[in-house]
């Protein structure tokens, strides 16, 4: 078996051409690919197009890279907590074509798969479907590049909508555990979009939190097996971040509520 682990973060990402498309796993900011995303930046890539959940925030994860003028167009289901992002779609400087979250995760996963698309219900009747949707604007505020109509069929009498599936020229992910072989185990809902981004990308970096040898991950609890990945990173002690916090107010012992200043977060 190949060896594929390689030395940092700032080699494996060195060959990243601009213009790349990547699949970026990460569900808000729990289990993105910090390190990769950094090591990114750093090298100066440009002209990138993203296929990820969401885009980050305004100065953490894929938000960094929009930041700079990075990306050029992403495939998204969710871009409510980066406000450069909306400046960025509403100024014409960004296109975004807007997929409906299980979608996009079906698009990840056949596109892994070998499955070029797949019927679903999922936007039939709307814009999804019907097209025109914005996904770019232009410098006055019309619409530049407007969404195509899809294929809709009848089976069995309920009508579905034909989504492509999505083969990226990268995929990015974040692991707990990995091995020499590009074995990945995810760490509870970190698993999110990480799976599927590793089975999509035609080469996949994983970073991983700990790096063991291979025969030390137990067969059945590997998520991700490492066919699906091509190079693998420790990028162990990194900084993981809180995308909202929510801090209780003084409540009386006696009621069972939270002491003052205690924090409810959302996992990381």
């Amino acid at each position: 078996m190949i060896d594929k682990v390689v030395a940092s973060a700032d080699d494996a990402v060195a060959d990243i051409p601009d213009g790349a498309s990547l699949a970026v796993g990460g569900f808000g900011l729990c289990g993105i690919p910090v390190a990769l995303i950094d090591a990114l930046h750093r090298a100066g890539t440009t002209g990138l197009e993203t296929v990820s959940n969401n885009c980050g925030v305004d100065d953490w994860g894929l938000g960094i890279l929009l930041r700079d003028g990075r990306i050029r167009r992403t495939i998204s289901s969710y871009v409510g907590e980066n406000k450069e992002f909306a400046r960025q779609y509403l100024a014409g400087e960004l296109e975004v074509v807007l997929t409906p979250q299980g979608t996009l995760a079906e698009k990840l996963r056949a596109g892994g798969a070998g499955i070029p698309a797949f019927y679903t219900k999922a936007g039939v009747g709307t814009q999804v479907s019907d097209g025109g949707l914005p996904q770019k604007y232009d410098a006055d505020g019309g619409i530049a590049i407007a969404s195509a109509a899809k294929e809709v069929r009848s089976f069995g009498g309920v009508d579905y909508v034909l989504e492509e599936s999505l083969t990226p020229d990268y995929g990015l992910v974040h692991a707990w555990k990995g091995d020499r072989h590009g074995n990945l185990v995810f760490h509870a809902t970190a698993m999110n979009f990480n799976p599927l981004c590793a089975m999509a990308g035609r080469i996949t970096i994983a970073e991983v939190e700990e790096l063991v040898e291979p025969g030390e991950l137990d067969p059945e609890h590997i998520h991700t097996p490492g066919i699906f990945v091509q190079r693998v990173v420790l990028a162990a002690g990194g900084e993981k971040r809180i995308e909202k916090r929510t801090v209780a107010l003084e409540a009386p012992a006696a009621a069972g509520g939270n002491p003052a200043g205690s924090d409810q977060q959302a996992g990381a």
